[in-house]
């Protein structure tokens, strides 16, 4: 059972009791310690399997290899362990490792997602929350609880509280879950997870000029440095500082002059008293490598490319018009007005929150790739690219309407596609959810999971190490402590950033 919790802005002469204030209710979920149900333990493991799947595939990348090396010359105090750094068996400070993780976790954009009032990439979560575990001694059992509830709490803020629209960048919901995340795994007092939680949105409020436009590698470091901000946030609040508060409700708070403004009124529902966490189970992961609200549409666009060479090929199609979500439209379609977004020059960032990209690569190619879907020689290939510009988006009040409706059977991420073709003929087909959702066509079960890490792996990591890993991951919930730091892959060849920064 949850609780609808009402919150609004309150004037500073006008009383709010700490225990009615949302970081209060949020931390009291997390100090309540109550073990997650077997189904979502399961999910737990499948998302930390998806997580290393997709942090593998991206340990040679640019971004991932420059936080490596930041991390790498940050050792762990000489009287903890440390935490690990992915793709090695070294230990450090586990903000640093947080950091480095958190990265390669995020920067192909491949893991899962949530999506409800605002956006939210829940398993960015498991980085931090995996480091504090290493670094203090907690056992699998702790771990699994923590990331249920911090999946918890970003579900429940991201749900009840739009960011976006005040672009806002959606890192300001994760900072909050991971504090609660933290303060479970600890088992610390509700005081001390309070003042962390409020301190963690505190920092980590920033604007969304990182997914608009020409979108920079900042997009892969955005929800890492967010989980390194609230470890920090955490260990100030343990040493007795208080945070900026009420931070969500006070007359100069995040609502107040970032959100809806002092008569905002926000609906956030959180876990009754001694209710298991389940949150995890509303969320839903990747079979493509691309921004959420693309993959139904990749999906059909595998559907329809067979239809559309029976038809003369792409050559005859004049336009493709996608009638999509507010969301979808404005974000990663045509109405976001970025013209980087039709761009063959685009940074990979850009291209994976372009639909009309997205979609036309799916046509041609039958999908949709991690690698083969992006070198510049694809991009530019001039039948890809007239396609590409002949596909825009609109929104469509009925899914608009789906999107944000609280029917799971109702609720849909996709969208209605009109081809035209240069003889005035027309093809029509939709979908509402991908393949891989839970109640789409394929839904992704433990299997799948773990056949996406093996895929991703493949040719980076011997069969021998995938394995090792993957007998690991499996036991999450009964590992032990020392177990913990056996969390790693260690690829068959490893990149250093080339050069040196500050550190």
């Amino acid at each position: 059972m949850t609780v609808d919790h009402k919150v609004r802005v309150h004037r500073s002469d006008e009383p709010l009791e700490r225990a009615d204030q949302l970081a209060w209710k949020i931390a009291a979920v997390a100090s309540d310690q109550v073990a997650p149900p077997a189904e979502v333990a399961d999910m737990v493991v499948n998302r930390l399997i998806d997580n290393a799947g997709v942090a593998t595939a991206s340990l040679n990348r640019g971004p991932v290899t420059a936080a490596r090396t930041q991390a790498l010359r940050h050792p762990g105090p000489g009287d903890r362990p440390g935490a690990v750094v992915f793709g090695t068996r070294e230990r450090v400070s586990p903000e640093w490792a947080a950091w480095a993780n958190g990265v390669a976790v995020r920067e192909l954009d491949f893991h899962d997602t949530y999506l409800a009032a605002d956006y939210s990439h829940p398993g960015d979560n498991i980085p931090p929350l995996l480091a504090v575990a290493q670094h203090t001694g907690r056992d699998g059992a702790a771990l699994t609880r923590a990331i249920a509830v911090a999946y918890e709490i970003q579900v429940a803020l991201v749900t009840g509280i739009s960011l976006h629209k005040h672009k806002i960048d959606h890192v300001a919901h994760l900072g909050p879950s991971v504090a609660a995340g933290i303060g479970s795994l600890l088992e610390l007092p509700t005081e001390v997870i309070h003042q962390a939680v409020q301190q963690a949105l505190h920092t980590t409020t920033a604007t969304r000029q990182s997914r608009k436009g020409e979108i920079s590698s900042w997009k892969a470091f955005a929800p890492a440095f967010a989980g390194k901000v609230a470890i920090e946030a955490v260990d100030r609040a343990m040493l007795g500082e208080g945070a900026p508060s009420p931070i969500y409700e006070g007359e100069d708070s995040v609502i107040a002059w970032m959100l809806d403004g002092p008569d905002a009124a926000y609906t956030v529902p959180l876990p009754a008293p001694g209710e298991a966490p389940r949150g995890i189970l509303s969320t839903y992961t990747k079979e493509h490598s691309a921004e959420y609200q693309s993959q139904a549409l990749i999906d059909l666009a595998r559907r329809l490319g067979p239809r559309i060479r029976e038809a003369g090929g792409p050559g005859r199609v004049r336009s493709i018009v996608i009638a999509t979500s507010h969301h979808t439209h404005y974000v990663i379609g045509s109405g976001a007005g970025d013209p980087q977004k039709y761009d063959p020059q685009a940074s990979r960032e850009t291209l994976d929150h372009s639909v009309p990209y997205i979609f036309a690569a799916a046509l041609l190619d039958g999908g949709f790739h991690h690698e083969r879907s992006y070198p510049p020689q694809r991009v530019a290939d001039p039948e890809l690219v007239t396609l590409w510009r002949s596909i825009t988006t609109v929104e469509d009040p009925e899914w608009t309407r789906r999107y944000h409706s609280s029917d799971p059977a109702e609720k849909a991420f996709g969208g209605a596609v009109t081809v035209t073709f240069d003889d005035g003929s027309e093809l029509r087909d939709e979908i509402a959810v991908a393949d891989a959702h839970p109640l789409g066509a394929r839904p992704f079960g433990r299997d799948e999971y773990v056949g996406k890490f093996r895929g991703l792996a493949d040719g980076l990591v011997s069969e021998a190490e995938q394995q090792r890993f993957l007998d690991v991951a499996l036991a999450l919930p009964t590992l032990s402590a020392e177990q913990l730091g056996e969390l790693t892959v260690v690829p068959l060849d490893l990149k250093a950033a080339p050069g040196r920064g500050l550190f």
